[in-house]
């Protein structure tokens, strides 16, 4: 074998080893599992979930986190941050669904598993690189903790199974469609006037803008207040310059409305 010849085929090898130690999950199974037991309510501002459904396909889903258990934090952390936060997005809201048909059909709320405040997020049954883990983990220890993203619009994108939660989206989340993903999610949410509307001078907005307030202020996008990042979405909250204006000199004052917890399932699922 001639000398360039060698070297071509040892660059081959390199770049198919490159491209191997870059391969993504699959989330096949969990994107079918959601077109077919999604039901999308008002365009796409809020979705239903058919639990039952899901649990007739149980073997499917089960599969599809044993995927997901099986990636490696080596391999992990080779993927592009957009593709490592898609897989922990995935993961969170099919351990989340995962966590619910466990407790059985009768369920009202995910707020009722456990006898301690907030134990289903803190329940560690997730196995995942090589440990277990919580649902709290995964959000706040990772997708928020690692310090790496800095994407508040991830708010718009796990789903915690409850009717006040941003949608369940009817599709797994993709590395290579993300930020279209969250963008439309963003869009959506700040656009149902159940959950951010207007009433004389005050503006209510979701709770989700109290509880990760500090999201807002990291400079994502320059942003750095809720305040900012409404402003961005504007055309979607049906707000004026004005009404910035007037919430600036707290004439139009911030509230947060009321959350549901109630289960986000499809009516006698």
């Amino acid at each position: 074998m001639t000398a360039s010849r060698l070297a071509k085929s040892l660059f081959l090898c390199i770049l198919s080893l490159a491209v191997e130690g870059q391969a993504q999950v699959d989330h096949s199974l969990w994107d079918g599992l959601l077109a077919n037991h999604v039901r999308v309510l008002r365009s796409g501002q809020a979705t239903q979930l058919d639990y039952q459904g899901v649990a007739a396909e149980r073997s499917e889903l089960a599969t599809y986190l044993a995927q997901l258990s099986a990636v490696s934090r080596t391999e992990f952390e080779g993927w592009s941050h957009s593709h490592q936060l898609a897989f922990l997005i995935n993961s969170y809201n099919a351990w989340t669904v995962e966590l619910i048909l466990d407790e059985g059909p009768d369920i009202a709320s995910i707020r009722d598993i456990g006898f301690l405040p907030n134990a289903a997020w803190r329940r560690d049954f997730i196995p995942l690189f090589g440990e277990q883990v919580s649902l709290d983990d995964i959000e706040h220890g990772m997708i928020r903790g690692w310090g790496r993203y800095n994407e508040p619009r991830i708010h718009f994108a796990v789903n915690c199974a409850a009717v006040g939660c941003p949608a369940l989206r009817g599709e797994a989340y993709d590395g290579d469609r993300l930020e279209d993903q969250l963008e439309q999610n963003t869009q959506l949410f700040l656009s149902d006037r159940t959950r951010n509307y207007r009433e004389r001078n005050r503006l209510y907005i979701s709770r989700i803008f109290d509880w990760y307030e500090e999201d807002f202020e990291e400079g994502w996008l320059g942003v750095q207040s809720v305040a900012q990042f409404l402003m961005r979405y504007s055309e979607q909250l049906g707000l004026t310059h004005e009404d910035f204006r007037q919430i600036e000199q707290r004439q139009l004052r911030i509230r947060y409305a009321d959350y549901d917890w109630r289960l986000n399932r499809v009516p006698d699922s």
